[in-house]
């Protein structure tokens, strides 16, 4: 002002200058001549002129001086800008850093109160917080519970583990912050005039209060209070937004918190499935212990066949075992004499029937199973429906189950072994049928055994009575005698057969080969040059041939294969089936690999000639994995598992071959099961984190969004991709909880990535949706961590649409109701069907990097004529399209041209961790 004074003084001009302000509606009068305007308020230099009009040249030279002035004081409010705006910048470099410390916090191993005590630290930093506590509100119990509280004032300050009843609050500051849900800041006459004098103040009297809600999906879950005591320090309206902005990021770190809580507990309740496996487990031993029991029970019945002194007893006896193996209370013994068709029950125990006289065969229950060989599991109302096809006429005591089973010996029904029950405690099925019959062979055979020793005693007792004369019936009865010894020892020699062989084919099963291999392994260990050579043979495809012809034709081909394979052996080498269509076979005596693998390509030229089965020629192959023996095998076990893992690195490489086991597939193994082992531990330790990969829009690189991508952070082998570890987790289980680890900090994280109008996108895979709720888990996930619907978009592959098509597309309505996008991931690379574009709520298609790879630098191609018919279609769907794996610039100016807008790619930026972007996130809208 006095150097506008000076200036217009040497103009000879008399006046004087003043500020006129513009808010006060009046104009410059007539005497008064405004000479320039201050932008950094409503107000006006003015001179009120002093004598007669001014001239011409006077005007001239007011209007260069006002011109000048007002030049100078735009110099000086974008100086006093400039000042502000770097006062700003410290104050949100401040807010970040502090934010970054909460951020720390919440991720450190800390208990609470170091964490809270860590946060009261970081709000004083931003403002005046000597007197600072945090309240949590319980809904449910609607109590309040301070878990940390510093006041200088206050000399009985709550205990942190201590509930107060809301009720005991009524009406005080900390009651109405958790009421209103809204910040409240001023003195305590000034918050009484805002709560219109409904206020109890609690404690000791503050000079000003500032406290602000912490609110989870519109809740109030608690809040943070600062007050001082000082008449020199008040909060004022910034304080109490950067304590709110604040108190959102702390009501994050809580949550992260209970997300750690929460993993806790889902480690816990592996720990039960993994106990329940254990039962599982001890069910399986259990059905182990009744099959031997079972054997034990049939040694048992062909010993007492021999060593019963009466038929009483051996009825009686065979009565206990079965018993053992059934509930077998009510259980009979019906015979057949063929000659007279007279039915006798030598052996009864009924708690109803007590009595069963013989009677000529007739058409109850006993003779229609001795009528059809075969066994009957009955109820009442099977027993009412055989009545009523007249195939039984009479039925005894009314039972609520009825089982009968015939007792054959060779092709002939010489009897049943019945059990029943009348109460409905006790019912059988049809496990216990398979198993009365089983046990009826041998209670057969140990009764025709029993009927012999029964005769043979007869024949002794007339020998010695009529020895003078009957020489020739003792000769007889000798050959009889000599007869059932012979017949007693085939039996045997059967039983001890059909045990080491296969009942199919007549080859030596896998114990009689286990056997052998323990014999060859240990002549190998005494002796190295007894070299030999495990085969693992398995038919390509046999379960199309056995789904297509039938279970007959496949037991005749697998009989067949049998025989032609070993008709490719020596006599002394051992062929043995396994089981299904798996053979395998021992070369001993070899003298080095050529030769195993020269009878190996033997037995698959001899096996891919045709097989002719009753009318049908049938044509198969097989695959072979071969093993020699080492020094390092000690068990015969370890040489059919490297054999079997030999054989199904045959199939991958094409089948119909044959590959040898080597230190390569050793160590596949073991790298396999390391890699198993390691998955589980990287889920418990959390050593997976999503990097993201920019999208950003092709003509200026504006950042609009991210993708989250899987990583790995190994602690031996640094940092993996997907491709190196997700097959395997697919195959053991832990792929689905690995996605979720990362979904959960994706949502942690998405807030700060996106912005306002920015998004992060997930691939979720098509074993998500077999699950009826995936959508909801995404939904209430995003809920938790406060993420709005639209900064999450769901990105997913033409093969996941087609995986239970009606699920999948009701579980994307539902996510796309609730506003979250949905992309179409690899687009062209599946089915590319273009029924399913307009069927679900897609709104982006995502080109593969396959085809922006092959994109020409100048000229057209195939994969130009791909892109382009692929950006035409989505803009006539009214869809975005963004191409994937962009590395040079070529590719970028080509997809422009094309009309493609989004893209990303190693040109724009490489996948990085979450802190390499949020400094600088700045999302574009789409």
């Amino acid at each position: 002002m006095e150097v506008c004074e000076s200036v217009v003084a040497d103009c000879g001009i008399a006046g004087r200058l003043f500020w006129r302000l513009s808010e006060d509606g009046a104009s410059a009068t007539a005497h008064e001549l405004d000479l320039a305007e201050d932008p950094q308020g409503l107000r006006t230099l003015t001179l009120a002129v002093a004598g007669g009009p001014l001239t011409d040249a006077q005007h001239e030279q007011l209007g260069w001086f006002g011109r000048l002035a007002a030049g100078r004081l735009r110099q000086l409010a974008e100086t006093t800008r400039l000042y502000e705006a770097i006062s700003r910048l410290a104050l949100a470099e401040r807010l970040q850093r502090a934010l970054y410390a909460i951020a720390e916090q919440a991720g450190t191993e800390r208990n609470l109160v170091d964490m809270m005590r860590s946060l009261h630290g970081i709000v004083g930093s931003l403002m005046y917080a000597e007197n600072f506590y945090i309240a949590l509100y319980d809904e449910a119990a609607d109590a309040v519970r301070f878990p940390y509280y510093i006041d200088t004032a206050d000399k009985d300050p709550p205990r942190p583990d201590q509930s107060t009843p809301l009720r005991e609050l009524w009406q005080s500051l900390t009651w109405h912050l958790f009421k209103g849900g809204k910040p409240l800041m001023g003195s305590i006459d000034e918050l009484a005039r805002q709560l219109q004098g409904r206020l109890a103040p609690v404690g000791p009297a503050c000079e000003h209060w500032l406290g602000v809600p912490l609110v989870r999906n519109g809740r109030v879950m608690g809040g943070i209070v600062v007050q001082s005591y000082r008449a020199d320090t008040h909060y004022t309206q910034q304080d109490s937004e950067l304590l709110a902005y604040v108190a959102q990021h702390v009501q994050t770190a809580f949550e992260r918190r209970e997300a750690h809580v929460e993993l806790e507990r889902r480690v816990a309740d592996r720990t039960t499935a993994l106990r329940e496996a254990n039962r599982v487990l001890r069910q399986q031993v259990l059905q182990r212990q009744r099959g031997e029991r079972l054997q034990a029970a049939l040694f048992r019945i062909a010993e007492l066949a021999s060593t019963s002194e009466s038929l009483d007893n051996f009825y009686a006896a065979v009565h206990r075992i079965i018993g053992g193996l059934l509930y077998a209370r009510n259980l009979y013994i019906a015979l057949l004499d063929e000659d007279t068709q007279q039915l006798s029950f030598p052996y009864s125990i009924d708690e109803v029937d007590s009595v069963r006289p013989a009677r000529k065969h007739g058409r109850g229950a006993t003779e229609y199973v001795l009528r059809h060989g075969k066994p009957l599991l009955a109820d009442p109302q099977e027993i009412d429906r055989l009545v009523a096809l007249g195939e039984i006429s009479r039925f005894g005591p009314r039972s609520v189950c009825w089982l009968g089973v015939p007792l054959v010996l060779g092709e002939r029904v010489m009897g049943v072994l019945a059990v029943q029950s009348y109460t409905p405690e006790h019912t059988y099925t049809e496990r216990d049928q398979e198993l009365l019959t089983f046990v009826g062979y041998h209670v057969a055979n140990a009764l025709q055994r029993r009927h012999n020793a029964e005769a043979l005693k007869l024949a002794y007792s007339s020998l010695e009575r009529r020895v003078a004369e009957r020489t020739r019936a003792l000769a007889l009865a000798n050959r009889d005698l000599r007869e059932q010894i012979a017949e007693r020892e085939r039996v045997e020699r059967r039983l001890k057969y059909e045990t080491l062989h296969d009942s199919l084919t007549g080859l030596p099963n896998r114990t009689l080969l286990l056997q052998r291999l323990e014999q060859a392994l240990q002549r190998y260990l005494a002796n190295p040059q007894e070299l030999f050579a495990v085969l693992f043979i398995d038919l390509d495809r046999f379960k199309v041939i056995n789904d297509s012809v039938g279970h007959l034709v496949g037991d005749d081909l697998l009989f067949q294969v049998g025989g032609r394979i070993r008709a490719c052996l020596k006599t002394r080498d051992v062929v043995a089936r396994l089981g299904g269509d798996e053979f395998a076979v021992l070369l001993e005596s070899i003298r080095d690999t050529g030769k195993a693998m020269q009878i190996a390509e033997r037995i698959i030229d001899e096996l891919q000639a045709p097989f002719r089965l009753g009318a049908k020629e049938v044509f198969t192959s097989a695959s072979i994995g071969i093993t020699l023996a080492s020094p390092h095998y000690q068990k015969p076990d370890e040489l059919l598992r490297d054999a079997d893992a030999a054989m199904y690195n045959a199939k991958y490489e094409g089948r119909h071959r044959a590959a040898l086991f080597d230190d390569r597939l050793r160590r596949e193994a073991l790298s396999l099961l390391e890699m198993e082992g390691d998955l589980r531990r990287g889920l418990a330790r959390a050593e997976f984190e999503p990097f993201y990969q920019p999208i950003v829009t092709l003509a200026d690189g504006r950042t609009v969004g991210y993708e989250a991508l899987l990583r790995w952070h190994h602690p031996e082998r640094g940092l993996l991709k997907p491709n190196d570890f997700l097959l395997v987790a697919e195959e053991n289980g832990c792929a689905e909880a690995i996605d979720w680890q990362i979904f959960e900090q994706v949502c942690a994280q998405a807030a700060l990535l996106a912005g306002i109008h920015g998004f992060v996108s997930i691939n979720v895979s098509g074993r998500h949706f077999r699950s009826a709720d995936t959508d909801e888990r995404l939904l209430d996930l995003m809920r938790r961590h406060g993420v709005p619907a639209r900064s999450i978009r769901i990105e997913v592959t033409e093969h996941t649409l087609l995986d239970n098509p009606a699920q999948v597309k009701r579980m994307l309505e539902n996510l796309r109701r609730h506003g979250v996008y949905i992309a179409l991931d690899d687009f062209g690379t599946g089915y590319s069907s273009l029924s399913y574009l307009h069927q679900y709520p897609l709104e982006t298609l995502k080109i593969d990097r396959s085809f922006v790879t092959g994109l020409p630098r100048e000229g057209d191609s195939h994969g130009t004529a791909v892109v382009r018919a692929i950006q035409v279609l989505a803009d006539s769907l009214q869809m975005k399209v963004i191409a994937e794996g962009i590395e040079d610039e070529a590719q970028r100016q080509t997809l422009l041209g094309l009309g493609c807008r989004y893209g990303q790619g190693f040109l724009f930026a490489e996948p990085r961790p979450a802190s390499a972007w949020l400094p600088d996130v700045t999302a574009q809208p789409v």
